[in-house]
């Protein structure tokens, strides 16, 4: 008797399963990048089978969005009310770092979200926010509008967004040192030697460099898929085909906007280290620099880290080099003022200190005054432990 072939037993949690790779695509390749054929080869089934439990691409993704929000919410809502911030911000941690693979979709990508389901997202995270609020200002009550709650998260969420390789629960005791330093700092405590950064506007003196200012606002506003030709063109006053003429492609003027970024960054580096000597200073030197970036170039900045990812291999390999440079100063210059760090670790709370600007920029609703740089400055530094 010959035996049939082997029958496939359909696990029953295919759904969960198809969610937790997506994440991870989405998370990895950007919403519009990801295709369902690619999650459903993730899991290892047909794209047929996909559609059996999802309609449509937008679907899965707001399932996506749900997940990692309601994990963190039950992380935190398991520590006793009452509980020191250490307990609550390393609830966060274990969530995040063990899903870090799947929780970079929410830095840029939830901008594609509904505005239903973009609301139930939020009322999540303003939830998660609140309970660590309670917690820090148990501690070290200050008013500052929940600013060391975001700007704490900010520093533990950083780990979704890079790919430095560090022991789990070693990540987990440097983002949270780095959280608990946040939030024992009075953001209006400005020591001396704070300085004010301004870094030179990029003006646009070609047609190709207007093309390229034209195009980062809408890139920014409206997401790089859903830009057209068309409404560049419209912005800078030409016809369609006359775009051509100074970018091959669309995806020609975002790489474009991605080196921008990443030379911006460059020369204000080199500026504020000239004449420091001094270890400390240097880092409080860089973290005023990357804060004057920060809210200079807020659309700049988010179109160069939210579209990275769908960029050719050609493309973005000198924007990823750039990027490594940029980190490699920073991670030179935090070893000298932190010997203890090793590279790895160093380089993680960089990330983290970038987590902190890009959270309480947000919250400050990037709104550009000397007091707002000031305060972020201050908790960037504090993350960094100088």
């Amino acid at each position: 008797m010959t035996a049939g072939p082997p029958t496939t037993v359909r696990p029953r949690n295919r759904k969960q399963l198809i969610v937790e790779a997506a994440c991870r695509v989405f998370s990895g390749r950007g919403y519009h990048a990801a295709s369902m054929e690619e999650i459903a080869a993730a899991v290892g089934i047909t794209a047929a089978a996909l559609y059996r439990h999802f309609p449509n691409k937008y679907a899965l993704f707001a399932a996506c969005t749900d997940v990692m929000a309601d994990r963190l919410v039950a992380a935190v809502d398991e520590v006793p009310p009452g509980a020191p911030a250490a307990e609550v911000l390393a609830a966060a941690a274990r969530v995040t770092v063990e899903h870090r693979r799947s929780g970079g979709l929410y830095r840029w990508e939830a901008r594609y979200l509904e505005r239903a389901d973009r609301r139930r997202l939020g009322a999540k995270f303003v939830h998660l926010v609140k309970r660590v609020d309670e917690a820090v200002q148990r501690e070290y009550a200050l008013p500052d509008r929940r600013l060391r709650a975001v700007a704490a998260l900010g520093a533990i969420g950083s780990v979704t967004t890079h790919h430095v390789s560090v022991a789990r629960r070693r990540t987990e005791e440097l983002l949270v040192s780095a959280a608990l330093r946040v939030t024992a700092t009075d953001p209006t405590a400005v020591p001396e030697g704070v300085r004010h950064v301004e870094l030179p506007a990029p003006v646009p003196r070609t047609r190709r460099a207007e093309i390229l200012a034209a195009a980062v606002p809408l890139f920014a506003r409206d997401g790089f898929t859903s830009v057209t030709n068309g409404d560049i063109a419209r912005a800078v006053g030409l016809a369609p085909s006359a775009l051509y003429r100074h970018y091959p492609g669309k995806v020609d003027i975002l790489a474009a906007a991605c080196l921008q970024a990443a030379g911006l960054l460059a020369q204000g580096v080199e500026r504020s280290l000239r004449g420091v000597r001094d270890p400390h200073d240097a880092v409080v030197a860089l973290a005023a620099t990357y804060v004057a970036y920060s809210f200079e170039h807020t659309e700049l900045n988010s179109v160069a880290e939210a579209e990275l990812a769908g960029l050719p291999d050609a493309l973005r390999r000198p924007v990823v080099l750039a990027q490594r440079e940029h980190i490699a100063v920073w991670e030179q210059q935090l070893r000298l003022a932190r010997p203890e760090l090793d590279p790895r670790g160093a380089r993680t709370l960089v990330h983290a200190g970038f987590g902190v600007v890009v959270e309480a920029g947000r919250r400050l609703r990037w709104q550009d005054r000397p007091e707002h740089r000031d305060a972020v400055t201050v908790l960037m530094a504090a993350a960094l432990g100088v």
